[in-house]
């Protein structure tokens, strides 16, 4: 005859385990007034053939006939006595608060920016679940598994997050400058747009939280120029630091070529009129249209700029869009 189970009950020191089926070998025999413990923040659930018989909350229950009408019914359904062992499997369902689970893009997701048109972002992040539904989430999720724990579904979960994440950053900003003043509305639209799905498999998602929305290092240094140049405003003083940069470099290697006009005095007379010519060349490179000619004209000068790195190609590409655009 096996040996009748007199004690069930299921302790989780790692946090981790969502699902415990005791024992771990499958169904046993349950003896009547055998001690089940449920602790808080548990549920027992009791199947027989697939089948969920009865779902115990916290506390501590004495399996007995009187207690259980519902086992009751169903152990002497199968010609069993009152008071003889009941075969079954139980999964305790941890139903705590899962918390800093990690979710993050392994694909960039693609972005459409108003101003530097399609960005590649990566994002990142934690959030947490807990088990709302006990009953859908053994069925539904666990199945046979004896052990379950958070990892298992953590895959498939950051997924189901970074899915529903690109369709909510597109519709929460234009920009990529936009994005870090749109963490948290966008943070809980993805939770309201993810809430169904996590429904499905009897889960709530309880917290999603966003670290960091990136974007590709050429961008970033793209944004960085753009941000020091409103943050200098005055572009002649911008020009005028840019020269006395090149002007610096050129002297700290005197074996090149800049470094020996510099040296003399034909460059250092050119080093000290070139902000002005700087100047004048892209201020009448924003003026109003002009001819074509004029045009030519000014996209040589500021090539000459480009050459002699007083300019960066960012800076010379825009104003030979502008001058472009009036041809």
């Amino acid at each position: 005859m096996p040996q009748l189970t007199e004690v069930l009950e299921f302790l989780d020191n790692t946090g981790t385990i969502m699902v415990k089926r005791v024992p771990d070998d499958g169904p046993t025999e349950i003896k009547w007034g055998a001690q089940l413990t449920v602790r808080d923040s548990q549920e027992a659930i009791f199947f027989r053939d697939g089948e969920v018989v009865d779902v115990f909350g916290p506390g501590r229950y004495m399996l007995e006939t009187r207690n259980f009408p519902v086992i009751t019914k169903w152990v002497t359904s199968f010609a069993y006595g009152p008071d003889s062992p009941f075969r079954a499997e139980v999964y305790f369902v941890n139903k705590k608060l899962f918390l800093n689970l990690k979710w993050g893009t392994q694909e960039p997701i693609l972005f459409a920016d108003k101003d530097l048109k399609m960005v590649r972002l990566r994002a990142y992040g934690n959030y947490a679940i807990k088990i709302v539904d006990s009953h859908v989430f053994v069925n539904q999720v666990v199945g046979t598994m004896g052990l379950y724990q958070d990892a298992t579904i953590a895959d498939y979960l950051r997924t189901l997050i970074t899915g529903k994440l690109a369709g909510v950053i597109a519709r929460q900003a234009q920009s990529v400058m936009e994005l870090p003043a749109a963490y948290d509305s966008i943070s809980e639209n993805a939770k309201a747009a993810l809430a169904p799905d996590f429904q499905h498999l009897g889960l709530a998602l309880d917290e999603l939280n966003i670290a960091a929305i990136s974007v590709p290092e050429e961008v970033q240094q793209m944004i960085d120029q753009r941000s020091g140049m409103s943050a200098l405003g005055n572009l002649d003083e911008f020009m005028k630091y840019k020269m006395a940069m090149s002007i610096q470099d050129a002297a700290a290697n005197p074996n090149g070529a800049a470094g020996q006009t510099v040296g003399s005095g034909v460059g250092l007379g050119m080093g000290l009129m070139m902000p002005q010519i700087v100047q004048q060349t892209l201020a009448s490179a924003v003026q109003s249209p002009a001819p074509a000619a004029s045009s030519v004209e000014k996209l040589k000068e500021l090539k000459g700029l480009l050459d002699l790195q007083i300019i960066t190609q960012a800076e010379f590409d825009q104003k030979k869009s502008q001058l472009l655009s009036q041809l």
